[in-house]
């Protein structure tokens, strides 16, 4: 597994600020979730990591070299990927799909895309041959995260991946994740807008608002001590959704 890391790194669409001097570390095998309402920046940090945006200044480091250093397309192997609607091929099947990586990294290796699938609770003899019009959204995004854990990546990058699920789907895919994630120990990135998710998956939680980061720690940190207005009505909300929650299932 392989640390991340961001340095001052700042960037801007046009006239709007996305990244002022922001400043990150996820140490090799740690979970670290960014959280942020839309337009906090968060996305955009993540998609520096695999270079899909090349930042205005700054540095981020993949493993102990820059990302700049680095040819984009092994980069990206390093990396796994998943992305808010997993952007599976529509007219491959989910075992192709799954084995994606690995044929671009000329390993094609129908062991390892059996091995993955079933990682993620996909055996591949009921799913492999299925389309993904085939499959529930819950079964679409565990075919793209098998399909970035495929290539054996040194850490994962997740923007929203589990935002597009109902709430049945979703609880059962954070439960499938986080038991993979502590099973590979893979380093891992995870975007969300839910405090309640990054609590669940991530030990420690970034919170972003307008390209800054307003605190990062612990939820028990974020809860006890918050250190800006912004965070306190974050998990102010967060504890309400809760409440609610509970309430209705009771």
């Amino acid at each position: 597994m392989i640390p991340l890391s961001a340095r001052n790194v700042t960037h801007r669409f046009g006239a709007t600020t996305a990244l002022a001097d922001v400043s990150l570390d996820v140490p090799a095998g740690a979970a670290v979730a960014m959280v942020g309402e839309s337009g906090s920046g968060k996305t955009t940090l993540l998609r520096c990591f695999n270079r899909m945006i090349e930042p205005d200044s700054g540095d981020l480091f993949v493993g102990d070299g820059t990302v700049r250093s680095q040819d984009p397309i092994v980069l990206r192997r390093r990396l796994g990927y998943v992305q808010q609607h997993g952007g599976l091929l529509p007219h491959w099947t989910a075992a192709e799909n799954v084995g994606l990586v690995l044929r671009a990294m000329r390993r094609p290796d129908r062991d390892a895309v059996s091995a993955t699938m079933a990682l993620v609770g996909l055996p591949i003899e009921t799913f492999g041959s299925r389309f993904p019009r085939q499959l529930s959204g819950g079964e679409r995004q565990r075919v793209a995260l098998a399909r970035a854990l495929a290539g054996n990546p040194g850490a994962l990058l997740l923007d929203e991946p589990f935002g597009a699920l109902d709430a049945i789907s979703r609880a059962d895919l954070h439960d499938a994740f986080d038991r993979v994630r502590k099973r590979l120990g893979v380093t891992t990135l995870l975007v969300t807008h839910d405090l309640s998710e990054a609590a669940h998956l991530a030990t420690v939680i970034v919170v972003m608002r307008a390209g800054h980061v307003e605190q990062r720690g612990t939820i028990a940190d974020l809860r006890d001590a918050p250190a800006t207005p912004y965070v306190r009505e974050l998990v102010a909300r967060a504890l309400a959704k809760l409440e609610a929650l509970e309430g209705s299932s009771a």
